[in-house]
């Protein structure tokens, strides 16, 4: 039982120690991902589309550095900038959305990128001491269950 919660505590601090120092690669993936999901967005029940659009809804932005960033998509040829942007969904209409110029008036003009990066590192203090207390409780296990073992084995030879 101690090995197997130590080896469940290594990989937890091994998967820490990796996110740490890779913070930085995870936030230029998560950008770059952003960005091809803007340029492959369209109105189908794709999980993509759908993500885009839970994320702008939610933290009130659009794109991924500010709104414009959605002029260089096929979507906003086609049908503008989408309604997830909106300030307001009742004064959103499609003539508005394929201007840039009036539709800054009417959508949310900051990107989501920092948002989305700024929120998850608010998190990070949490999530950080959530996993600390996991670990504290997987070191007590661990020698816990050594003094048993040793307990065990000591009543063994006292029998004998």
């Amino acid at each position: 039982y101690a090995m197997l919660l130590s080896l469940i505590f290594l990989i937890v601090l091994v998967a820490a120690i990796v996110g740490f120092v890779f913070r930085h690669e995870i936030k230029t993936s998560f950008e770059s991902n952003l960005d091809l999901a803007l340029k492959d967005y369209n109105v189908t029940a794709d999980p993509h589309s759908e993500a885009v659009d839970t994320i702008q809804r939610t933290l009130h932005c659009c794109g991924v550095q500010n709104y414009s960033d959605w002029e260089r998509t096929e979507y906003f040829s086609q049908r503008g900038i989408p309604r997830s942007c909106c300030k307001n969904q009742n004064d959103c209409s499609e003539e508005d959305l394929k201007d840039p110029n009036k539709a800054q008036l009417k959508v949310f003009v900051n990107g989501c990128f920092f948002l989305v990066t700024s929120t998850m590192e608010s998190k990070m203090s949490v999530v950080a001491g959530i996993s600390f207390g996991i670990a504290c409780f997987q070191l007590i296990g661990i020698i816990l269950s050594c003094c048993l073992s040793r307990y065990i084995t000591n009543n063994q030879y006292e029998m004998v």
